[in-house]
């Protein structure tokens, strides 16, 4: 069982190297490796991502196979079965940090905004469940100065929809919210920048040394 914080760590040097174009050769998959994770899995980390194929979590935090446990779903949106992915890694196999990583130029935010702006009847019901889930967390930024500049609003929009998606992780659940009580759990939210490759930290974390704050 690898502790939230050294989790954390791990997932930032990961990226450090990549970001750098390096690659740390313990994350390389050899027969060895495989073997090894052919009777059971230990995942030091939870990342609930972005579908986005720009954003492959093993890559840009320079892990190997086995290291993490990969949950992928457009708009990083937290729907039943994502909650429930999360409290299974978590209570099998006790890993103790879940990540919910959004990204910059995110097309399911932009794909939101749009719908906001200019409503249309000929979305797909499953589209349509995705705008939905990720509406609450950027609606109110149309009431703000950030509706005069489409840039600003879509980054702001990419940080309220991920503090939205790890507040619902942290109390949607009754499982998890047990976990993070029992301090056995902790949730935080970052961005992956696609134009850098590098990887913040902004929820859950102080910054700029990016330590805990929160459970």
């Amino acid at each position: 069982m690898i502790p939230a914080a050294e989790a954390l760590k791990r997932l930032q040097e990961g990226n450090r190297r990549f970001v750098a174009s390096l690659r740390d050769e313990r994350t390389l998959t050899s027969p060895v490796r495989r073997n090894e994770l052919v009777a059971e899995q230990q995942p030091f980390a939870i990342i609930l991502g972005c579908s986005d194929s720009r954003v492959p979590a093993e890559i840009v935090f320079d892990q190997g196979v086995g290291d993490l446990f990969v949950i992928r779903v457009a708009g990083n949106v937290v729907a039943p079965s994502q909650v429930g992915s999360v409290e299974f890694a978590a209570e099998r196999y006790q890993t103790q940090l879940v990540v919910v990583l959004g990204h910059s130029m995110c097309g399911a935010i932009q794909a939101t905004l749009e719908e906001l702006g200019r409503p249309s009847d000929r979305q797909s019901p499953n589209l349509r469940s995705i705008v939905d889930r990720v509406r609450p967390a950027i609606e109110p930024l149309l009431e703000t100065e950030l509706a005069k500049s489409p840039d600003a609003l879509l980054k702001q929009a990419v940080r309220a929809n991920i503090r939205a998606s790890a507040s619902q992780l942290r109390h949607g659940s009754r499982v998890l919210e047990q976990f993070i009580q029992q301090r056995r759990v902790s949730v935080v939210g970052a961005e992956y920048s696609v134009e850098t490759g590098e990887v913040v930290f902004f929820d859950g974390v102080s910054e700029p040394d990016q330590r805990f704050t929160a459970r």
